[in-house]
């Protein structure tokens, strides 16, 4: 029987406020098989980035354990999980996380590159998501010529090139029209559909939420799900 794509067991994380601790997760338990799909809901402030950070590997946990495709995280340093992480891993932050000099092309393209890919192949691949996600008449363009839903395709089309076994997406939408949000979430579930990617989404939008086939509720450092 195959291992979960991603295990977390009794994580929890705590962090110093003045003289004292902090308990922002306590105990959280997960798994999650290959090609799921989750959302973590919860209020402002409940801790929903910070538990994306510790099972994405970004963080470590104060207590518990972490696996993640396999791998026990929280027995590496922050340089063997970053590597573990490469070429399997995707990412889409709210805030998009392009590189403002280069184009969309090259945006898309560096991560093939950094995974080992050969530039010609690497920017062939790169292609085909952009034209993919619509932007095949954008491929030169910076980041600050493109529009706020635009730059968030681009970064769509980066975390699905490399064909990530799993995504983690923190309020994709978060900085997006409602019009261009819901375009973006449909592009998000079809390439997620096509590759059989685990699908891990953070978000407030309970109409998004309701699109995955889990939903988990994050309240009071405890994760519920509905």
């Amino acid at each position: 029987m195959s291992s979960p794509a991603l295990e977390a067991v009794d994580l929890s994380k705590t962090i110093a406020s003045g003289e004292r601790s902090l308990t922002i997760l306590d105990g959280i338990g997960l798994s999650l098989n290959t090609g799921d799909s989750l959302s973590i809901v919860g209020t402002s402030g409940s801790g929903k980035s910070t538990l994306l950070a510790l099972l994405a590997g970004l963080d470590v946990p104060t207590r518990g354990r972490l696996s993640l495709l396999g791998r026990d995280l929280t027995t590496l340093d922050e340089d063997a999980r970053a590597a573990w992480r490469t070429g399997q891993v995707g990412f889409v932050f709210q805030s998009f996380q392009l590189l403002s000099g280069l184009s969309a092309l090259d945006n898309v393209t560096l991560p093939l590159e950094l995974a080992g890919t050969d530039l010609a192949e690497a920017r062939e691949t790169a292609q085909a998501f952009l034209s993919q996600v619509g932007l095949a008449d954008r491929v030169t363009h910076t980041p600050r010529q493109l529009s706020g839903g635009e730059q968030q395709r681009v970064a769509l089309a980066r975390a699905f090139a490399c064909r990530p076994k799993i995504l983690f997406a923190d309020e994709p939408t978060g900085n997006l029209d409602g019009q261009t949000g819901a375009a973006i979430i449909d592009q998000l579930f079809a390439l997620n559909a096509e590759q059989g990617t685990t699908l891990v989404l953070v978000t407030h939008d309970e109409t998004l939420a309701a699109r995955c086939a889990r939903r988990c509720r994050l309240a009071d450092g405890r994760l519920h799900e509905d």
